[in-house]
Formats: C-alpha cells, sequence, structure tokens
C-alpha cells in the first residue's frame, strides 16, 4: 500500500511541474486530447498502462 501512495504522490508532482512550468502547452494537450476520437485515446490509454506495468516489473522484478 505504501508503495500505491508513494506512485500516487509522484504523479502528483509529474502533473503539477506541467502546469507549474509551462500552463499554455498543458492547454494545448488538453485541446488536442479533446479533439481525438475515443478509440485513440483508449489505445494510448492501454500503452500507457502496458508500459507502466513492464517498467514496475523490471524494476521490482
Amino acid at each position: 500500500m505504501t508503495d500505491a501512495l508513494v506512485a500516487l504522490g509522484l504523479v502528483f508532482v509529474i502533473e503539477g511541474l506541467l502546469w507549474a512550468i509551462v500552463p499554455q502547452l498543458g492547454r494545448r494537450l488538453l485541446a488536442a486530447a479533446s479533439a481525438m476520437p475515443d478509440q485513440s485515446l483508449r489505445v494510448g490509454g492501454v500503452v500507457a498502462i502496458a508500459a507502466g506495468v513492464g517498467l514496475v516489473w523490471l524494476v521490482r522484478g
């Protein structure tokens, strides 16, 4: 459970950095995402999940 909370904290840090450093980029990314078809967003989400699980598996063994 501790690892999950640390991971969630890191997500907040990374997301916060985007908005704190380059908020205009965040707005452009949100606009681009809202214009994309749902299927493309789903595929991107599945790829991100697979990459995250693979990375955790490699690091944690």
